[in-house]
Protein backbone atom coordinates (compact mmCIF):
# COMPACT_ATOMS: atom_id res chain seq x y z
CA UNK A 1 0.00 0.00 0.00
CA UNK A 2 1.74 3.08 -1.05
CA UNK A 3 -0.88 5.60 -1.66
CA UNK A 4 -0.51 8.67 0.53
CA UNK A 5 -3.52 8.97 2.74
CA UNK A 6 -2.61 10.63 5.44
CA UNK A 7 -3.71 14.50 4.30
CA UNK A 8 -2.09 17.27 4.92
CA UNK A 9 -3.16 20.66 4.33
CA UNK A 10 -0.63 23.86 4.54
CA UNK A 11 -3.04 26.54 5.84
CA UNK A 12 -0.20 29.56 5.80
CA UNK A 13 3.74 30.22 6.48
CA UNK A 14 4.39 32.78 7.80
CA UNK A 15 6.15 35.60 6.00
CA UNK A 16 8.58 36.74 8.52
CA UNK A 17 9.67 33.03 9.64
CA UNK A 18 9.21 29.34 8.20
CA UNK A 19 6.78 28.95 11.06
CA UNK A 20 3.66 26.84 9.41
CA UNK A 21 -0.16 26.31 10.17
CA UNK A 22 -1.83 23.63 9.06
CA UNK A 23 -4.23 20.58 9.41
CA UNK A 24 -3.40 16.85 9.34
CA UNK A 25 -5.96 14.52 8.52
CA UNK A 26 -5.51 10.64 10.11
CA UNK A 27 -8.68 8.20 10.33
CA UNK A 28 -9.07 8.76 13.21
CA UNK A 29 -9.26 12.55 13.58
CA UNK A 30 -7.78 15.50 12.48
CA UNK A 31 -4.24 17.23 14.20
CA UNK A 32 -4.25 20.78 14.12
CA UNK A 33 -0.46 22.26 13.79
CA UNK A 34 2.12 22.92 15.00
CA UNK A 35 1.35 20.35 17.56
CA UNK A 36 2.66 18.72 21.17
CA UNK A 37 1.88 15.12 21.11
CA UNK A 38 1.64 13.96 24.89
CA UNK A 39 4.12 10.21 25.63
CA UNK A 40 2.25 7.70 26.48
CA UNK A 41 5.14 5.22 26.94
CA UNK A 42 3.86 1.75 27.79
CA UNK A 43 0.14 3.25 26.31
CA UNK A 44 -0.36 5.48 29.20
CA UNK A 45 0.49 9.05 29.62
CA UNK A 46 1.68 8.54 33.06
CA UNK A 47 -0.78 9.61 35.69
CA UNK A 48 -3.41 11.14 33.69
CA UNK A 49 -6.93 9.48 32.83
CA UNK A 50 -7.71 9.34 29.12
CA UNK A 51 -10.95 11.69 29.95
CA UNK A 52 -8.36 14.50 30.82
CA UNK A 53 -6.21 14.08 27.91
CA UNK A 54 -8.58 14.48 25.78
CA UNK A 55 -11.03 16.98 27.40
CA UNK A 56 -8.68 19.06 29.46
CA UNK A 57 -5.51 18.78 27.85
CA UNK A 58 -7.09 18.61 24.92
CA UNK A 59 -4.44 16.39 23.43
CA UNK A 60 -5.32 15.62 19.16
CA UNK A 61 -2.30 12.81 19.17
CA UNK A 62 -0.38 11.15 21.86
CA UNK A 63 2.45 8.51 21.61
CA UNK A 64 3.08 4.30 22.32
CA UNK A 65 6.55 3.42 22.43
CA UNK A 66 7.31 -0.08 20.30
CA UNK A 67 10.03 -1.28 22.43
CA UNK A 68 8.17 -0.63 25.66
CA UNK A 69 4.57 -2.00 24.19
CA UNK A 70 6.40 -5.20 22.17
CA UNK A 71 7.86 -6.29 26.03
CA UNK A 72 5.06 -5.85 28.08
CA UNK A 73 2.24 -6.25 27.04
CA UNK A 74 3.38 -7.66 24.34
CA UNK A 75 1.80 -8.12 20.66
CA UNK A 76 -0.18 -11.40 21.14
CA UNK A 77 -2.37 -9.18 23.98
CA UNK A 78 -2.39 -6.00 21.65
CA UNK A 79 -3.64 -7.62 18.47
CA UNK A 80 -6.13 -9.69 20.60
CA UNK A 81 -7.33 -6.46 21.70
CA UNK A 82 -7.63 -5.27 18.22
CA UNK A 83 -4.60 -2.89 18.30
CA UNK A 84 -3.45 0.13 20.75
CA UNK A 85 -6.20 2.54 20.36
CA UNK A 86 -8.68 -0.70 21.68
CA UNK A 87 -6.45 -1.53 24.21
CA UNK A 88 -6.31 2.27 26.06
CA UNK A 89 -9.27 3.18 25.02
CA UNK A 90 -7.81 6.42 23.22
CA UNK A 91 -10.24 7.30 19.89
CA UNK A 92 -7.53 9.58 18.68
CA UNK A 93 -4.63 9.47 16.47
CA UNK A 94 -1.48 7.66 17.40
CA UNK A 95 2.01 7.65 16.71
CA UNK A 96 4.74 4.91 17.60
CA UNK A 97 8.46 5.54 17.69
CA UNK A 98 10.47 2.72 16.58
CA UNK A 99 11.99 1.48 19.60
CA UNK A 100 15.55 2.35 17.95
CA UNK A 101 16.46 5.25 20.36
CA UNK A 102 15.59 2.87 23.27
CA UNK A 103 17.25 -0.26 22.10
CA UNK A 104 20.38 1.86 21.37
CA UNK A 105 19.90 3.47 24.52
CA UNK A 106 20.84 0.14 26.41
CA UNK A 107 24.40 0.61 26.14
CA UNK A 108 26.26 -2.84 27.37
CA UNK A 109 22.94 -5.26 26.75
CA UNK A 110 22.55 -4.40 23.16
CA UNK A 111 24.71 -5.73 19.98
CA UNK A 112 24.34 -3.70 16.67
CA UNK A 113 24.96 -5.36 13.17
CA UNK A 114 24.00 -4.90 9.50
CA UNK A 115 21.03 -7.22 10.26
CA UNK A 116 19.73 -5.42 13.21
CA UNK A 117 19.95 -5.08 16.97
CA UNK A 118 20.12 -8.03 19.56
CA UNK A 119 19.60 -6.38 22.76
CA UNK A 120 18.61 -7.72 26.86
CA UNK A 121 15.29 -7.15 28.09
CA UNK A 122 15.68 -4.33 30.75
CA UNK A 123 12.46 -6.18 32.66
CA UNK A 124 13.67 -9.47 32.89
CA UNK A 125 17.16 -10.23 30.93
CA UNK A 126 15.16 -12.42 28.28
CA UNK A 127 17.10 -11.85 24.66
CA UNK A 128 14.79 -10.02 22.00
CA UNK A 129 15.94 -8.83 17.92
CA UNK A 130 15.11 -6.19 16.21
CA UNK A 131 14.89 -5.93 12.95
CA UNK A 132 14.02 -3.44 9.98
CA UNK A 133 10.89 -5.86 8.61
CA UNK A 134 10.43 -7.19 12.42
CA UNK A 135 10.14 -3.81 13.93
CA UNK A 136 7.47 -2.98 11.20
CA UNK A 137 5.47 -5.87 11.81
CA UNK A 138 5.38 -5.02 15.61
CA UNK A 139 3.96 -1.31 14.57
CA UNK A 140 1.35 -2.94 12.35
CA UNK A 141 0.54 -4.95 15.71
CA UNK A 142 0.46 -2.22 17.43
CA UNK A 143 -1.53 -0.23 15.40
CA UNK A 144 -0.27 3.38 15.18
CA UNK A 145 -1.98 5.78 12.65
CA UNK A 146 2.05 7.04 11.95
CA UNK A 147 4.44 4.37 12.48
CA UNK A 148 8.24 5.44 12.54
CA UNK A 149 11.20 3.93 10.47
CA UNK A 150 13.43 1.70 12.23
CA UNK A 151 16.75 3.91 12.99
CA UNK A 152 20.35 4.27 14.92
CA UNK A 153 20.20 7.87 16.89
CA UNK A 154 23.51 8.44 17.62
CA UNK A 155 24.99 10.49 20.45
CA UNK A 156 25.01 14.14 19.97
CA UNK A 157 29.16 14.02 20.44
CA UNK A 158 29.60 11.19 17.87
CA UNK A 159 32.66 11.78 15.70
CA UNK A 160 32.19 12.34 11.42
CA UNK A 161 33.55 8.71 11.02
CA UNK A 162 30.85 7.01 13.53
CA UNK A 163 27.78 9.22 12.42
CA UNK A 164 28.73 8.40 8.72
CA UNK A 165 29.04 4.77 9.04
CA UNK A 166 25.57 5.40 11.52
CA UNK A 167 23.69 6.99 8.45
CA UNK A 168 24.81 4.26 6.00
CA UNK A 169 23.29 1.86 8.41
CA UNK A 170 19.83 3.80 8.64
CA UNK A 171 19.66 4.17 5.81
CA UNK A 172 19.98 0.74 4.77
CA UNK A 173 17.88 -0.34 7.36
CA UNK A 174 15.11 2.86 5.72
CA UNK A 175 15.30 0.70 2.86
CA UNK A 176 14.15 -2.50 4.28
CA UNK A 177 11.40 -0.61 6.23
CA UNK A 178 9.78 0.60 3.16
CA UNK A 179 9.85 -2.84 1.31
CA UNK A 180 8.42 -4.45 4.89
CA UNK A 181 5.81 -1.58 4.80
CA UNK A 182 4.66 -1.98 0.75
CA UNK A 183 4.28 -5.73 0.86
CA UNK A 184 1.91 -5.57 4.07
CA UNK A 185 -1.85 -4.76 4.88
CA UNK A 186 -2.88 -2.90 8.18
CA UNK A 187 -3.84 -5.35 10.18
CA UNK A 188 -7.15 -3.04 11.81
CA UNK A 189 -9.34 -0.83 9.87
CA UNK A 190 -7.57 1.98 9.13
CA UNK A 191 -4.49 3.51 7.05
CA UNK A 192 -1.30 3.86 8.57
CA UNK A 193 1.78 6.19 7.85
CA UNK A 194 5.00 5.38 7.46
CA UNK A 195 7.55 8.37 8.54
CA UNK A 196 11.52 8.29 7.87
CA UNK A 197 13.75 9.65 10.02
CA UNK A 198 16.58 12.01 8.79
CA UNK A 199 19.56 11.46 10.96
CA UNK A 200 23.03 12.72 10.41
CA UNK A 201 24.42 14.11 13.59
CA UNK A 202 25.83 18.16 13.74
CA UNK A 203 27.15 17.37 10.30
CA UNK A 204 26.14 19.54 7.25
CA UNK A 205 26.95 17.64 4.34
CA UNK A 206 25.19 14.36 6.46
CA UNK A 207 22.32 15.95 7.20
CA UNK A 208 22.05 17.41 3.29
CA UNK A 209 22.48 13.76 2.31
CA UNK A 210 19.94 12.23 4.97
CA UNK A 211 17.41 14.42 3.89
CA UNK A 212 17.33 14.42 0.08
CA UNK A 213 17.69 10.56 0.57
CA UNK A 214 14.51 10.50 2.72
CA UNK A 215 12.75 11.83 -0.21
CA UNK A 216 12.99 8.90 -2.69
CA UNK A 217 10.22 7.19 -0.91
CA UNK A 218 7.64 9.63 -1.23
CA UNK A 219 6.19 9.23 2.58
CA UNK A 220 3.34 10.82 4.16
CA UNK A 221 5.75 12.86 5.96
CA UNK A 222 9.50 13.01 7.53
CA UNK A 223 10.78 13.17 11.16
CA UNK A 224 13.74 14.80 12.30
CA UNK A 225 15.87 12.49 14.98
CA UNK A 226 18.96 12.48 16.87
CA UNK A 227 18.84 16.14 18.23
CA UNK A 228 18.24 16.91 21.37
CA UNK A 229 20.99 14.05 22.79
CA UNK A 230 23.85 15.83 23.65
CA UNK A 231 24.82 18.22 21.31
CA UNK A 232 24.40 22.45 22.05
CA UNK A 233 21.45 23.84 21.43
CA UNK A 234 22.29 26.06 18.51
CA UNK A 235 23.63 23.24 17.25
CA UNK A 236 20.20 21.78 16.60
CA UNK A 237 18.63 24.71 15.69
CA UNK A 238 21.22 24.80 12.89
CA UNK A 239 20.51 21.29 11.97
CA UNK A 240 16.46 21.90 11.50
CA UNK A 241 17.32 24.96 9.34
CA UNK A 242 19.86 22.51 6.90
CA UNK A 243 17.06 19.46 7.12
CA UNK A 244 13.68 21.72 6.62
CA UNK A 245 15.26 23.71 3.64
CA UNK A 246 15.27 20.11 1.89
CA UNK A 247 12.49 18.90 2.98
CA UNK A 248 9.30 19.38 0.94
CA UNK A 249 6.93 21.39 2.41
CA UNK A 250 4.04 19.61 1.49
CA UNK A 251 4.30 17.01 4.15
CA UNK A 252 4.14 17.63 7.99
CA UNK A 253 7.78 17.41 9.84
CA UNK A 254 8.40 16.64 12.79
CA UNK A 255 10.91 17.29 15.39
CA UNK A 256 11.46 14.03 17.65
CA UNK A 257 11.93 14.34 21.55
CA UNK A 258 12.02 18.00 22.13
CA UNK A 259 11.53 19.65 24.14
CA UNK A 260 11.92 22.60 26.52
CA UNK A 261 8.90 25.39 25.62
CA UNK A 262 11.61 27.67 24.46
CA UNK A 263 13.01 24.96 22.14
CA UNK A 264 9.60 24.15 20.70
CA UNK A 265 8.67 27.89 19.67
CA UNK A 266 12.67 27.79 18.19
CA UNK A 267 11.71 24.61 16.41
CA UNK A 268 8.31 26.41 15.28
CA UNK A 269 10.01 29.50 13.54
CA UNK A 270 12.02 26.94 11.54
CA UNK A 271 9.19 25.10 9.81
CA UNK A 272 8.75 22.06 12.63
CA UNK A 273 5.04 20.63 12.54
CA UNK A 274 5.14 17.94 15.14
CA UNK A 275 6.69 17.67 18.92
CA UNK A 276 7.10 15.09 21.17
CA UNK A 277 9.04 14.99 24.60
CA UNK A 278 8.70 13.80 27.97
CA UNK A 279 9.60 16.80 29.69
CA UNK A 280 6.26 18.08 30.78
CA UNK A 281 5.25 14.94 32.75
CA UNK A 282 8.62 14.00 34.15
CA UNK A 283 9.00 17.88 35.24
CA UNK A 284 5.88 17.90 36.38
CA UNK A 285 6.14 14.91 38.57
CA UNK A 286 9.31 16.33 39.98
CA UNK A 287 7.15 19.54 41.25
CA UNK A 288 8.61 21.47 38.07
CA UNK A 289 5.81 23.50 36.15
CA UNK A 290 5.93 25.46 33.57
CA UNK A 291 3.53 28.56 33.20
CA UNK A 292 3.08 31.66 31.27
CA UNK A 293 5.45 33.81 33.41
CA UNK A 294 8.34 30.82 33.97
CA UNK A 295 9.08 28.18 35.28
CA UNK A 296 8.15 26.80 39.61
CA UNK A 297 9.56 25.05 41.73
CA UNK A 298 6.51 23.93 43.73
CA UNK A 299 8.73 22.46 46.49
CA UNK A 300 10.20 25.68 47.39
CA UNK A 301 8.91 27.26 50.60
CA UNK A 302 7.94 31.06 48.83
CA UNK A 303 4.58 29.29 47.83
CA UNK A 304 3.96 27.91 51.26
CA UNK A 305 1.40 30.47 51.65
CA UNK A 306 1.08 32.03 48.37
CA UNK A 307 -3.08 31.33 47.11
CA UNK A 308 -2.95 32.46 43.62
CA UNK A 309 -3.61 30.08 40.84
CA UNK A 310 -0.73 27.96 39.48
CA UNK A 311 -0.95 29.80 36.26
CA UNK A 312 -3.42 33.36 36.00
CA UNK A 313 -3.04 32.35 32.41
CA UNK A 314 -3.28 28.35 32.44
CA UNK A 315 -6.07 26.69 30.25
CA UNK A 316 -6.49 23.96 32.46
CA UNK A 317 -8.83 22.84 35.21
CA UNK A 318 -5.87 22.40 37.47
CA UNK A 319 -5.12 26.15 37.05
CA UNK A 320 -8.69 27.17 38.04
CA UNK A 321 -8.79 24.40 41.31
CA UNK A 322 -5.58 24.97 43.03
CA UNK A 323 -3.76 27.21 44.64
CA UNK A 324 0.25 27.52 44.30
CA UNK A 325 -0.03 26.86 48.20
CA UNK A 326 -2.09 23.77 47.76
CA UNK A 327 0.27 22.16 45.43
CA UNK A 328 3.48 22.84 46.92
CA UNK A 329 1.46 21.28 50.14
CA UNK A 330 1.40 17.92 48.28
CA UNK A 331 4.37 17.83 46.46
CA UNK A 332 5.80 18.18 50.32
CA UNK A 333 3.96 15.67 51.67
CA UNK A 334 4.38 13.43 48.70
CA UNK A 335 0.78 12.77 48.21
CA UNK A 336 0.27 11.16 45.04
CA UNK A 337 -2.46 13.61 43.62
CA UNK A 338 0.61 16.40 43.26
CA UNK A 339 2.24 14.14 40.62
CA UNK A 340 -0.90 13.98 38.32
CA UNK A 341 -2.04 17.64 38.69
CA UNK A 342 1.93 18.43 37.80
CA UNK A 343 1.33 16.34 35.19
CA UNK A 344 -1.97 17.86 33.41
CA UNK A 345 -0.84 21.38 34.26
CA UNK A 346 2.85 21.03 32.08
CA UNK A 347 0.87 19.28 29.17
CA UNK A 348 -2.03 21.82 29.12
CA UNK A 349 0.51 24.42 29.11
CA UNK A 350 2.31 22.93 26.03
CA UNK A 351 -0.98 22.08 24.03
CA UNK A 352 -1.88 25.64 25.09
CA UNK A 353 1.92 27.10 23.91
CA UNK A 354 1.48 25.60 20.40
CA UNK A 355 -2.27 26.32 20.51
CA UNK A 356 -1.43 29.77 20.69
CA UNK A 357 1.45 29.97 18.34
CA UNK A 358 -0.79 28.56 15.48
CA UNK A 359 -2.92 31.65 16.14
CA UNK A 360 -0.19 33.85 15.33
CA UNK A 361 1.25 32.07 12.79
CA UNK A 362 -2.42 32.57 11.06
CA UNK A 363 -3.07 35.88 12.46
CA UNK A 364 0.57 36.93 10.97
CA UNK A 365 1.78 38.06 13.79
CA UNK A 366 4.54 34.91 15.25
CA UNK A 367 7.56 36.49 15.42
CA UNK A 368 6.67 39.36 17.30
CA UNK A 369 4.41 37.06 19.98
CA UNK A 370 7.31 34.84 19.94
CA UNK A 371 9.45 37.22 20.89
CA UNK A 372 7.42 39.04 23.70
CA UNK A 373 6.90 36.06 25.33
CA UNK A 374 10.59 34.01 25.20
CA UNK A 375 11.70 36.23 27.89
CA UNK A 376 9.25 35.37 30.38
CA UNK A 377 9.33 31.24 29.64
CA UNK A 378 13.25 31.34 30.29
CA UNK A 379 12.39 32.90 34.14
CA UNK A 380 12.93 30.55 37.16
CA UNK A 381 10.49 31.83 39.67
Amino acid sequence: MNINRLAFNLLKTDSQSQARAGVLTTEHGQIETPIFMPVGTVGSVKGVHVREIIEDIKAQIILGNTYHLYLRPGLEVLEQAGGLHRFNGVNKPILTDSGGFQVFSLTGIRKLTEEGCRFTSHIDGSKHFFSPEGVMDIERTIGADIMMAFDECPPGTADYTYAKNSLRLTHNWLRRCFARYRETEPKYDYYQALFPIVQGCVYHDLRKESANFVQEFDADGYAIGGLAVGEPAEKMYEMIEVVNDILPTDRPRYLMGVGTPLNILEGIERGVDMFDCVMPTRNGRNAMLFTWEGTLNMRNAKWAKDFSPLDANGTSFVDSTYTKAYVHHLFKAKELLALQIGSIHNLAFYLDLVTQARAHILAGDFVAWKRSVSEKLMRRL
